[in-house]
């Protein structure tokens, strides 16, 4: 009769799930580009009444609405148009930043556990 050894190996694996933090991200980094975009139409003096711009406008107002007073906005004057830097858009960008790294340092993976067994047998 031949001696076999056997030997059993469980060891414990954990999968994560990132999906809290994926749609985070993408929440916030949907508002900051809307924000970015209103900056820049701003100081690039966009016009107002085209669909796109009033679109972004009127989208990103509720968030850059809560800073408007803290600082007067900035106009800069150029041939057919005027360029504005509104300090509020800036703030709001900065400070939706700071509420979206706080919220994804937060938002930690979920954890599972999973056991694996796997068994060898050397043959003599």
């Amino acid at each position: 009769m031949e001696n076999r050894t056997r030997q059993t190996e469980i060891r414990e694996t954990k999968k994560e799930s990132h999906l809290a933090q994926t749609v985070a991200s993408l929440l916030f980094g949907t508002v900051e580009l809307l924000l970015l975009f209103r900056l820049v139409f701003k100081l690039l003096g966009a016009n107002p009444e085209n669909p796109i711009v009033q679109g972004v406008y009127e989208i990103s107002q509720y968030i850059v609405g809560l800073f408007e007073g803290i600082f007067s906005d900035i106009s800069m004057f150029a041939i057919g148009n005027t360029a504005v830097f509104e300090p509020a858009s800036a703030i709001a960008m900065v400070t939706v930043a700071f509420v979206a790294w706080g919220v994804l340092k937060l938002l930690k993976p979920r954890q599972s556990q999973r056991y694996e067994k796997n068994q060898y047998e050397d043959p003599k």
